[in-house]
């Protein structure tokens, strides 16, 4: 079973690691990254001689949120997940820049009108 661990990779900050088990491939994509089918938010992995593997196939299974904005979730393997172009991450990743931004706008508005001053920054 694979095991998440921290380890020290500076005098200051701890990273978290991923070991997997002997016999195991590893898995194509990683926690977080971005797909056509959404992110992924988990993986679990389907050893030969178990009775998943026997039904599913073996290899690693991802959990993909698809919209950040709902609860839906859903299972893939390797071959069912496409990943984005780099046009296509950096679209998304510039769209929810600029969201963020307007947040942080709105924020910034608010915080003028309870002090009762201007909103520029």
């Amino acid at each position: 079973m694979p095991l998440i661990t921290l380890s020290n990779t500076t005098n200051t900050t701890m990273q978290p690691t991923i070991s997997i088990s002997q016999g195991w491939d590893y898995p194509r994509f990683a926690l977080g990254q971005r797909t056509k089918q959404g992110i992924i938010i988990g993986l679990q992995y389907y050893p030969a001689d178990t009775l998943l593997a026997h039904e599913y196939g073996t290899g690693w299974r991802y959990t993909v949120m698809t919209d950040k904005n709902s609860e839906e979730v859903r299972s893939y393997f390797d071959d069912q997940i496409q990943q984005l172009s780099v046009a296509e991450l950096q679209t998304q990743l510039q769209a929810e820049v600029e969201e963020h931004q307007q947040q942080i706008t709105a924020l910034q508005q608010q915080l003028a009108v309870i002090r009762g001053g201007s909103s520029d920054g």
